[in-house]
């Protein structure tokens, strides 16, 4: 019994070492998404995965001041860029989704550009200058013709998750959000979803960190999210897949897109 014991105990440790635990940061607007895919990643390595989330600006800021990160899931393709450049990933970055920008109005049965257009009161939106899709949302505007107009009305969040919270807790009467948020809510109606033109590609990248002591781990999640199987879980959580032609076949048919 006791050389059972023994056994076990060496095989339960030797387990427990080899689990490592995985920092990942990650843009507000696949928070939701990433832990179910981490969810997933864990139950089939035994690894631990933590996600920090956050405007995708601010996340930035926080690995240049070298926080303790070893993966980092943007909403956009320049800041993993600005990264590469300075040494601080392993490889290069890869764009592992790109995201779909809604014009929110909850408890309309339909929402359009005239819509949009005739819009007089509060509008949420995320900050263009720290928030890719606040960028994209202020793209919209001015390529419509509606951002001199439209400026004063808007209420800027921090992230796309602060610019939701304004919109769903009426703050603000309507907004621009990400259409992963509303498919996360199951909402059906209520929104536009905006033509791919008037926005530059939100090309969501993801690089694994030079500082970090998990990159073999970081570059296997990685790979990992970029499978079929998981491209689809992307995909149907609303943006439109990274890589797999196939994939973009499957179910959703809003919008046009190339990569």
């Amino acid at each position: 019994m006791r050389r059972f014991l023994a056994a076990f105990i060496v095989v339960f440790t030797a387990t427990a070492a080899q689990a490592d635990t995985l920092r990942v940061a990650v843009s507000a607007n696949f928070r939701q998404v990433a832990e179910i895919l981490a969810t997933e990643f864990e139950e089939q390595t035994g690894h631990t995965v933590t996600l920090s989330s956050g405007s995708t600006g601010a996340l930035y800021n926080q690995i240049s001041y070298g926080a303790p990160f070893d993966v980092f899931l943007s909403a956009d393709s320049r800041r993993p860029e600005m990264l590469a450049e300075t040494g601080r990933v392993s490889g290069k970055p890869v764009t592992y989704a790109f995201g779909r920008l809604v014009f929110w109005q909850p408890g309309s049965t339909e929402v359009t550009y005239k819509t949009l257009s005739g819009w007089n009161e509060k509008l949420a939106m995320a900050n263009p200058d720290t928030a890719p899709y606040g960028l994209a949302a202020r793209q919209v505007l001015e390529n419509l013709g509606l951002w001199e107009k439209k400026k004063s009305l808007v209420v800027q969040g921090t992230s796309i998750q602060q610019a939701w919270q304004y919109v769903a807790t009426g703050n603000a009467g309507a907004g621009f959000v990400a259409l992963s948020q509303l498919r996360t809510d199951d909402v059906q109606d209520g929104y536009l979803l905006l033509r791919d033109e008037l926005y530059n590609p939100i090309r969501q990248q993801a690089v694994v960190l030079s500082g970090s002591k998990n990159q073999k781990l970081g570059q296997d999640f990685l790979d990992y999210i970029l499978a079929k199987k998981q491209q689809i879980i992307v995909q149907k959580a609303g943006y439109f897949p990274a890589v797999d032609p196939v994939v973009a076949k499957v179910s959703d048919t809003e919008g046009s897109h190339t990569p």
